[in-house]
C-alpha cells in the first residue's frame, strides 16, 4: 500500500474516530448525567468537532469522516475510484473503535451508545434522512471543490451544517447523515432495527448533493462548462 494513502487512511479513521466519540459520548453523557449537559449541547459539540477535525487534517486526506461523503467524492469524479474501500474501512473502524471506548468507560447500561432512532415512519426517516445528507454533501462539495468558494471557512460551513441538521433532526431521526457515525453505537447497543435507514439514506442523500452542486457549478469566465443555460 502506497504510505501517504495508508496516513490518508489513518487520518480519516482518528477524524470519524473523534466524531463519534465526541458527538457520541455527548448523548451519553447527556443520557447518563441529566444536567450537566443540555440538548442544545449534543448539536454543538456534533458541529464542533467536525469543524476543528476539517481543519486538523483536511489537508491529509480530504476530512471525509463519512463513507457517503467519499462515494460522492468518486461518483462526481473528485476522488479516484481505487481508494475508495480503504478510506470506508478507515471510517467505519474508526467509528467501532470509538464506541468500543464508550463502553470501556461508560460500561453497557443505562445508555444506548447515542445510537440513531427515529421517531419518524421508516420510509419518513428515510427521506428526511436523505435531504439532510443532500444539504450537507451540496455544502461540502462546494467549499471543498470550487476554487471560488472561500476555503478557509469549509470547517465552520460544514460543522455549522452539521450542527443546524442535529438541532432540528436530531430529535426525529437522529440526524446521522454518515453510516459510520451510526454503525459503531448500532453495534454496541445491538439494535440494528433501521440501520438501514442510516446507509441508504445518506447514501442517496450525499450523491444528490454531489450531482446536484456539479450541475449548477458555474465556471469561470472563460471556462467551458457541461451545465446548459449556466450563466
Amino acid at each position: 500500500m502506497n504510505s501517504n494513502f495508508f496516513k490518508q487512511c489513518l487520518a480519516e479513521f482518528i477524524g470519524t474516530f473523534a466524531l463519534v466519540f465526541a458527538g457520541c459520548g455527548a448523548i451519553i453523557v447527556h443520557q447518563l448525567y441529566p444536567g450537566t449537559l443540555s440538548n442544545f449541547g449534543v448539536p454543538i459539540v456534533f458541529g464542533g468537532i467536525i469543524s476543528v477535525m476539517i481543519y486538523a487534517i483536511g489537508h491529509i486526506s480530504g476530512a471525509h469522516f463519512n463513507p457517503a461523503v467519499t462515494f460522492a467524492f468518486c461518483v462526481s469524479r473528485h476522488f479516484p475510484a481505487r481508494r475508495v474501500i480503504g478510506y470506508i474501512v478507515a471510517q467505519c473502524s474508526g467509528a467501532v473503535l470509538a464506541s468500543t471506548f464508550h463502553a470501556l468507560i461508560f460500561g453497557t447500561n443505562l445508555h444506548n451508545f447515542g445510537m440513531t432512532q427515529t421517531m419518524l415512519s421508516p420510509l419518513t426517516a428515510l427521506g428526511f434522512e436523505i435531504i439532510l445528507t443532500f444539504f450537507l454533501m451540496f455544502v461540502i462539495i462546494s467549499v471543498a471543490t470550487d476554487t471560488r468558494a472561500v476555503g478557509e471557512m469549509a470547517g465552520l460551513a460544514i460543522g455549522t451544517t452539521v450542527m443546524v441538521c442535529a438541532f432540528f433532526g436530531g430529535p426525529l431521526t437522529g440526524a446521522s447523515m454518515n453510516p459510520a457515525r451510526s454503525l459503531g453505537p448500532a453495534l454496541f447497543a445491538g439494535n440494528f432495527s433501521h440501520f438501514w435507514i442510516y446507509v441508504i439514506g445518506p447514501f442517496i442523500g450525499a450523491l444528490m448533493g454531489a450531482v446536484v452542486y456539479e450541475y449548477i457549478r458555474c465556471p469561470k469566465p472563460g471556462e467551458k462548462s457541461d451545465a446548459k443555460g449556466c450563466c
